[in-house]
């Protein structure tokens, strides 16, 4: 697996020079994704794409090919597997679709490319996937081209849902370590992609989007071993009979009884996203949340809308809202206009600038009664990123909200997520994520001591 998701070379088998195509949209994703290894375009027709040589075959590469993307006809797939296994090819990423899932014939395809792979012990992820995202090598071997680096892992057997994962993560700036889109699972597997990323350094939490798993006991040794140490974020679709229904016409998957899975998450503790929306929140979370060293939540809002919402969050949820002592009262009185609210929450009120919030948040770094500072921006306010950074070693846990602001809002949450500092686009995401990280720290204090 190693030489499949770090590979030193790659070959694209179907690459085009015809910009509508899957093949050219591959290979030019790994051009301009810079990835630094070499790269074969294969075409039986030969010639030149992109400025690179094309081969008529795997065979023809003089050097050794570590992954082959294969976007080709799924009549073809088969003769091709023929020469990746020849070649002595480790890993093949199969994008095409027209396998399993596509009825009787294409499964009797995927059924003759498994056994050519096994043949040849070749790894195949897919087919019918949408590819491979390394991000820590520069190989989008799949699409949209993303670059942006980060400690998030996403497997996925939509590789829609993957493609939106990493496309938020790309957008605020806090990037993605892997997307690995799953497909029909021919061989490789959500447990040998569970496997090798609770042991990846380059991947801080892994968050999977799974329709059902193939092999429970090996899913759960897993799970066992890892025991709860890296952070895991899982939605699991197929809950309702409908549901699994729709499951079994798409990848040909087994839902699984739901409350096995409930179990098994809670036992190991896995958490579990219901929405596309609360797999990213709950990873980003995970990956850059302090875990609060207690329940005491103050918030700073200048929306006092956002501000309300947070605080019935934060009960209904479990929390408890700080007491701010006399004098942090009396202090805060004197940096800030008298208009402002200073209670819990904390109103700055809609004219607020980011200097009123670091007027504010340097007295609350040192509030011991204080354990996380939920900050809402609401409008427009620039230098927020700036002024963030500032208190997120100051001992307190600082997450923010950015909400109604516009243009000014996705240049500041990109400077956040830049910077590591986590941000929401509204109060009851950030609060439940809060809650996500803080249920989490329980969890391995149980456990662990």
């Amino acid at each position: 697996m190693d030489r499949v998701l770090y590979p030193r070379s790659v070959a694209v088998i179907g690459a085009s020079a015809n910009p509508a195509k899957t093949g050219h949209i591959i290979l030019k994703n790994i051009i301009d994704a810079g990835y630094k290894g070499e790269i074969y375009p294969i075409n039986p027709k030969g010639g030149e794409i992109l400025g690179l040589k094309v081969y008529r075959s795997v065979l023809e590469v003089p050097g050794e090919i570590d992954l082959a993307v294969v976007v080709v006809p799924a009549r073809v797939v088969p003769s091709v597997m023929e020469e990746i296994g020849r070649k002595g090819i480790p890993g093949a990423v199969i994008i095409s679709g027209g396998f399993g899932e596509a009825g009787e014939e294409g499964a009797r395809l995927e059924e003759e490319v498994g056994k050519i792979a096994r043949q040849y012990n070749v790894r195949v992820i897919g087919p019918n996937c949408q590819g491979v995202n390394n991000t820590n090598i520069g190989l989008c071997a799949s699409w949209p081209l993303i670059k942006e680096n980060g400690p998030m892992t996403i497997v996925s057997q939509s590789g829609t849902v993957g493609a939106a994962f990493e496309g938020w993560a790309a957008e605020e700036g806090y990037g993605i370590s892997f997307f690995v889109g799953l497909g029909n699972r021919l061989d490789v597997d959500e447990t040998d992609l569970l496997s090798f990323f609770v042991r990846d350094e380059k991947t801080k939490v892994v968050a999977m989007y799974i329709e059902g798993v193939k092999r429970g006991p090996e899913f759960r040794r897993v799970l066992e071993e890892n025991g709860g140490r890296k952070p895991i974020v899982i939605l699991k679709s197929g809950r309702s009979p409908s549901g699994a229904r729709a499951v079994q016409s798409h990848t040909r998957s087994l839902a699984g009884r739901d409350e096995v899975f409930t179990g098994l998450f809670r036992q190991y503790g896995v958490v579990r996203a219901e929405t596309v929306e609360e797999l990213y929140d709950f990873s980003k979370a995970l990956a850059f949340v302090r875990p609060p060293s207690g329940p005491r939540v103050m918030i700073v809002s200048s929306s006092g809308g956002s501000a309300i919402i947070s605080v019935d969050m934060v009960e209904g949820l479990g929390m408890e809202l700080a007491q701010l002592p006399e004098w942090a009262k009396e202090e805060l009185r004197a940096r800030i206009p008298p208009y402002c609210i200073v209670s819990n929450p904390l109103d700055l009120t809609g004219d607020a600038d980011a200097e009123r919030y670091d007027r504010v948040l340097d007295v609350l770094k040192d509030v011991e009664g204080i354990d996380t500072i939920v900050t809402i921006f609401g409008d427009p306010i620039p230098g927020a990123a700036e002024v963030l950074e500032k208190y997120m070693d100051s001992g307190k846990t600082v997450i923010a909200v950015y909400i109604g602001g516009g243009e000014v809002q996705a240049e500041e949450v990109r400077k956040m997520g830049k910077r590591g500092i986590p941000v929401f686009p509204t109060p009851e995401r950030a609060i439940k994520a809060l809650k996500v990280v803080m249920d989490r720290a329980s969890w391995l204090k149980r456990r662990y001591g």
